[in-house]
């Protein structure tokens, strides 16, 4: 039960990254975010660097009540949340932003429409008219483009 509890909460995290990332970072945060879609600061430490702040202590505080409360729900929760915070780290700061050289040169079908989803959310550099807030999960079209591009 518990291991279905982190998995439902690793996936349940997508769905609140695209509405944070939509209606809070784009919205009444967007002092916070916009530094991330300024390319004059590429690879160095943003205020938007700050989210990670902002979602780690919520998670930090929930697994420190479900472990003084005999590992309870809210531990799993936690869990759940901070793998999702691990995979965001790899694919959105390494992999996608290249924060550390890795995956440059990937054919990997899905990372390849990962990162073309992103780079579609970046070519608008104010708050308004944004695409894919997603993070693990982007429209259909981008899998598409690479996914078919390998079966000719």
């Amino acid at each position: 039960m518990n291991f279905l509890i982190v998995i439902s909460t690793f996936f349940i995290m997508e769905g609140m990254t695209w509405l944070i990332h939509k209606y809070v970072m784009h919205g009444f945060l967007w002092s916070l975010h916009r530094d991330h879609h300024d390319y004059s600061n590429e690879g160095h430490v943003e205020k938007n660097d700050y989210f990670f702040l902002i979602f780690a202590l919520p998670t930090i505080a929930l697994m420190y009540y479900g472990t003084v409360n005999n590992y309870n729900i809210y531990f799993y929760i936690a869990v759940g949340i901070a793998l999702y915070g691990m995979a965001y780290f790899f694919v959105h700061d390494i992999f996608i932003h290249q924060r550390i050289k890795f995956l440059r040169d990937t054919k990997n079908p899905y990372l390849l429409s990962i990162r073309r989803a992103h780079k579609q959310h970046h070519k608008h550099t104010g708050k308004e008219r944004g695409e894919c807030f997603g993070f693990l999960w982007v429209p259909i079209k981008y899998f598409k483009m690479y996914f078919n591009r390998n079966k000719s």
